[in-house]
């Protein structure tokens, strides 16, 4: 009788419930840094400047990076592999202010992640902002009421890594 229950009842309730939560899921992390912007913007365009302040490299001493594409710039990127899984993170838009990453996870999704620097009197203010689609699995998107938490310290670290290269 209570699995005919919870196979009847709680089942498809948490099934509703995950339906209603956010598709899209947004970390944003901000610092500020000693760096003019445009040489924040230039480390950001390039895959050899990414690693520099890549907080995954902090946390995984054996994390695997491949380079391809071009060096910097739209098109340029790297393969990654480690601890904490492994795919692509390719620069798909550059502006002056802005550096747009699509990063490839395959069955885990493609986020997008945008790294953006503005000036202020003592460098500029680098924000990081994900965008998640949780698309329309009922675990993604429960699984996406936690990211904030779990990717937020890691973009910190990052940022944190960025101000110390000032």
């Amino acid at each position: 009788m209570t699995i005919v229950f919870t196979i009847t009842t709680i089942l498809p309730a948490i099934v509703i419930i995950a339906f209603l939560l956010p598709r899209k899921v947004v970390v944003t992390r901000h610092a500020d840094v000693a760096m003019r912007p445009e040489d924040v913007i230039a480390r950001v365009a390039s895959t050899e400047g990414f690693q520099t302040f890549n907080p995954y490299c902090t946390t995984d001493p054996e994390l695997k990076i491949t380079p391809f594409g071009p060096s910097e710039g739209v098109g340029s990127g790297f393969r990654f592999e480690g601890k904490e899984g492994k795919g692509t993170q390719t620069v798909t838009a550059l502006t002056d202010t802005s550096v747009t990453h699509l990063i490839d996870l395959g069955a885990m999704g493609k986020p997008v992640q945008t790294i953006s620097a503005t000036p202020t009197d003592a460098g500029c203010r680098v924000v990081w902002t994900v965008t998640s689609d949780m698309g329309f699995n009922p675990v993604f998107r429960i699984f996406g009421l936690f990211m904030d938490r779990m990717l937020g310290k890691t973009y910190e670290l990052g940022l944190k890594n960025m101000a110390a290269l000032a």
